[in-house]
């Protein structure tokens, strides 16, 4: 087994290699721009002051997409994380306000890192908005989990074909012209589905209509680049479990600028030379059963 796993070696030392050279060459993204041209993409706005915590969007998304069918229950208190079978949790929030129903899941930001880590191009960033996964190109090193700044994708440890797992924005559905499942079974109307720039359009109207009932703030609009999943609360991000310490900028510019000022050589050669050491170590050692 020592031969495969010195192969894998050297594959992910030439991807970073690739990958460094491609970043190093290329410009920083511009926000809100996807492949070379300016993208409206298409955003969903979660207002949580009309949120019921009814979690029909849970069982339309697991329904939509196969997956297991929610816990019917959960107990008060708990904060759940999405999963590798659940793509969308609703959390209820005890705040200053009182109790606040917030639904999570991936939030498809417009320069997403898990796209940018991804050496095979398998997390990708569609022209269209989505973020999605192809199985095909998926080589299971797993950076798009390291990378992503909500702790989103999800890796299926239990099974023998794992996959990665997470909200597409039912993008099958987006190519049929129909809205994501949990917008279309959402009964408060707690979700809504439309190009970005409408619903921050839509959110700002509802802040300025009701300055007393909104932070006044849009949760994505800004937060590591921008991101096509914006949410609207009546209490401090923070008080919902949201991360506050994000950078404006998105987390590919920054690498990017690293690499600018880093010399390739320096960032490519030492996982270049672990490669070689491991294959090395490989050819002086006796094969077992299974190399052979």
């Amino acid at each position: 087994m020592r031969r495969r796993s010195a192969v894998k070696t050297l594959a992910l030392a030439a991807g970073s290699t690739l990958v460094g050279r491609n970043l190093a060459q290329g410009a920083a993204p511009k926000r809100g721009v996807v492949d070379g041209g300016a993208v409206d993409t298409p955003a969903i706005l979660v207002d949580t002051t009309r949120c019921l915590g009814c979690r029909m969007c849970e069982r339309a998304c697991a329904e939509a997409n196969g997956l297991p069918e929610p816990p019917k229950s959960v107990e008060p208190g708990v904060v759940r994380d999405t999963s590798e079978t659940q793509w969308t949790v609703v959390n209820r929030f005890e705040t200053e306000n009182g109790p606040v129903n917030v639904k999570r899941q991936c939030m498809h930001c417009l320069q997403p890192a898990c796209a940018s880590a991804c050496l095979t191009k398998a997390m990708h960033k569609t022209a269209e908005g989505p973020v999605t996964w192809d199985p095909d190109k998926c080589m299971g090193c797993r950076f798009c989990m390291l990378s992503c700044p909500f702790d989103v994708p999800k890796f299926e440890y239990d099974s023998p074909n794992p996959r990665i797992m997470k909200c597409q924005m039912c993008w099958s559905r987006l190519e049929e012209g129909e809205v994501p499942a949990c917008v279309q079974n959402c009964p408060a109307k707690a979700i809504v589905f439309g190009p970005r720039s409408e619903m921050l359009e839509l959110g700002r109207e509802r802040i300025y209509a009701s300055p007393e009932k909104y932070v006044h703030q849009i949760y994505g609009e800004h937060e590591a680049g921008g991101t096509s999943l914006l949410y609207l609360a009546s209490v401090p991000f923070e008080q919902l479990g949201f991360r506050t310490d994000l950078s404006t900028e998105s987390y590919p510019a920054l690498t990017t600028e690293f690499l600018y000022s880093v010399p390739l050589v320096d960032i490519a050669l030492p996982v270049f030379l672990l490669g070689l050491a491991k294959a090395a170590k490989g050819r002086h050692e006796p094969e077992s059963e299974v190399d052979r």
